[in-house]
């Protein structure tokens, strides 16, 4: 989840991404988000196992609540992710209005993992290091400290990228993106049109203002002269 799940975050806002059409980035998106739940899926199950081979408690720290709580939102952000942004038949105010919601809870949900993965790591050194003890911070015990950091490090990095405005997709020029069958299109053809018109009446405007700009400074030049 922590390397997977960050690829899909910020694989719109990685630069050379943004000549990929923007169906394709989706796809993307979804399929490392897939891969990432399949694989949590199947890490839960062998955890699942080796507690119960072992005769060890399930779900009874604080890392397996949060870390079951990560997985069950992760799964429903799956679902709904298909279900509105990939699918064709979601309205378009509905896209609209979730998509800030899917946005915030995708990062989340990250934040969340990494937190899991830190209290993973620091029990599994409570109860695997005794002679020497955690406390007397033996090389294992300051390796996986160190790896804590990083993955604190990595976790920031990651969430600075997906926040920044300047990181962000540049919207497509006469993108089609799917939408419901006799429902309003985002970004359809008239709606192009509409802003290419806008930019053209723009685009005459400020050659207007410079020929008259230049006509301004040319009288000003002969005024200049025959005042002379």
């Amino acid at each position: 989840l922590v390397s997977v799940l960050s690829s899909a975050i910020i694989v719109y806002r990685l630069p050379w991404t943004w000549k990929c059409s923007k169906l394709l980035m989706k796809f993307i998106h979804a399929g490392l988000n897939t891969i990432a739940m399949i694989l949590a899926i199947v890490s839960m199950v062998a955890v699942f196992e080796y507690h119960n081979a072992r005769n060890i408690p399930n779900m009874y720290s604080l890392h397996s609540w949060i870390g079951l709580t990560a997985v069950v939102f992760y799964s429903l952000q799956l679902f709904l992710g298909f279900a509105v942004f990939l699918l064709p038949f979601a309205p378009v105010p509905l896209r609209a209005a979730l998509m800030p919601i899917h946005v915030y809870s995708g990062l989340t949900i990250f934040a969340t993992v990494i937190a899991t993965a830190l209290m993973g790591i620091t029990e599994k050194l409570i109860f695997s290091l005794k002679n020497p003890a955690y406390s007397a911070s033996p090389p294992e015990a300051t390796f996986v400290n160190c790896l804590g950091l990083l993955l604190v490090i990595f976790g920031a990095l990651i969430l600075w990228m997906a926040s920044r405005p300047h990181w962000k997709r540049p919207p497509e020029k006469n993108a089609k993106v799917l939408r419901p069958i006799g429902g309003t299109p985002e970004g359809t053809e008239a709606e192009s049109t509409m802003t290419d018109g806008s930019n053209a009446d723009k685009s005459d405007l400020r050659i207007n203002s410079e020929a008259a700009r230049k006509q301004n400074l040319k009288l000003d030049e002969a005024g200049q002269r025959s005042t002379m």
